[in-house]
């Protein structure tokens, strides 16, 4: 279900939804101050960026799974500018990566298999796809000429 609806819609409203209702996930202090890999200039002005960062992850995992650490800061990571120098891939950090992992695990959203990586459990599945037959519906009723193209039965 979630692979129809537009990914940032889908993260943003899984992002309201895991800050208001899951109290497993919360920011530690030093998401504030640090960049989300060598590859970024800055650090990241959104002030709900753990949150999108674990609603897409979520997301990726949802998609791909079963997905570890390492395959993910590759996603994640990015060219770096060098001023005059060639620019380089890098990847992300695995702090970023892994802590937001681990907070999502500790919510039963997601679940680590024996040297394969993280799926999505029945609890986070479940999350996903009701939040995206939500956005499904609402996307139907703005644009009707699309209905054709979604899976949903007018009822």
């Amino acid at each position: 279900m979630a692979q129809y609806v537009p990914a940032d819609k889908l993260i943003q409203a899984l992002a309201e939804y895991l800050k208001e209702n899951v109290k497993e996930i919360t920011p530690p202090p030093w998401s504030y101050y640090t960049k989300t890999g060598r590859h970024a200039e800055r650090v990241p002005t959104q002030p709900d960026i753990w949150y999108i960062r674990c609603a897409s992850l979520l997301r990726r995992i949802y998609l791909e799974g079963p997905v570890g650490v390492e395959r993910l800061r590759t996603v994640y990571g990015g060219r770096a500018k060098k001023g005059m120098r060639r620019e380089h891939f890098y990847k992300a950090s695995g702090s970023w990566i892994r802590k937001p992992l681990q907070q999502l695990e500790k919510a039963n959203l997601i679940t680590k298999l024996d040297n394969k990586g993280r799926i999505v459990t029945d609890k986070g599945r479940s999350l996903i796809d009701r939040i995206a037959f939500k956005l499904l519906k609402e996307l139907q009723k703005e644009k009707p000429e699309l209905a054709k193209y979604f899976p949903i039965r007018k009822e």
